[in-house]
């Protein structure tokens, strides 16, 4: 995320990152966790939003990677962002395709942009054109690209290329 950050830093962006707290914890001793409870995840970033949303005039957008986009998703129609960006979705849990995680995104109001690796195991093409997501979604795949963008190296894309695709993607979206 912090390379992202940077990429979209460069095209003019401004991006605040924030941890949640198991994480925080991560980085301080060092120990694996799992995640905080959703409950705990989604008030996170409730008060995260609301200290930019009281610093920041114009148009705030949200999002995340992975989980953090999935929890900034629970979260943007009612905070009324003015759009969400996810990174590497998690439609699902891996080998879980049977338990999508989606249905708040057929309802989704907030203006989306899901940034998608083809082959991710999280949410493929092929599975993803299953679900039924609103039409304030709109999805950009990655050819090739796994849950963290990487493409496999005979698609003939480099990483560095899917992250500099994927920020273009962004500042694309949010310009519109």
């Amino acid at each position: 995320m912090q390379g992202m950050a940077e990429l979209l830093a460069a095209r003019g962006v401004s991006v605040l990152r924030f941890e949640f707290p198991y994480m925080a914890a991560r980085r301080v001793d060092g120990g694996k966790r799992p995640p905080n409870p959703q409950a705990q995840l989604l008030e996170c970033w409730r008060q995260v939003y609301a200290a930019v949303r009281a610093q920041v005039t114009g148009p705030l957008a949200i999002g995340g990677k992975s989980m953090g986009g999935r929890m900034a998703s629970l979260l943007a129609d009612e905070l009324q962002a003015d759009a969400l960006v996810c990174l590497g979705y998690p439609f699902h849990a891996v080998g879980k395709q049977d338990k999508p995680r989606v249905a708040h995104l057929a309802d989704l109001r907030t203006p989306t942009l899901i940034v998608q690796g083809e082959r991710d195991a999280m949410g493929n093409r092929q599975t993803v054109a299953g679900y039924t997501l609103a039409p304030s979604i709109q999805l950009h795949w990655l050819a090739a690209g796994d849950h963290d963008l990487k493409p496999l190296k005979a698609s003939g894309f480099s990483h560095e290329q899917h992250l500099q695709a994927a920020a273009d993607a962004v500042v694309g979206f949010l310009q519109r």
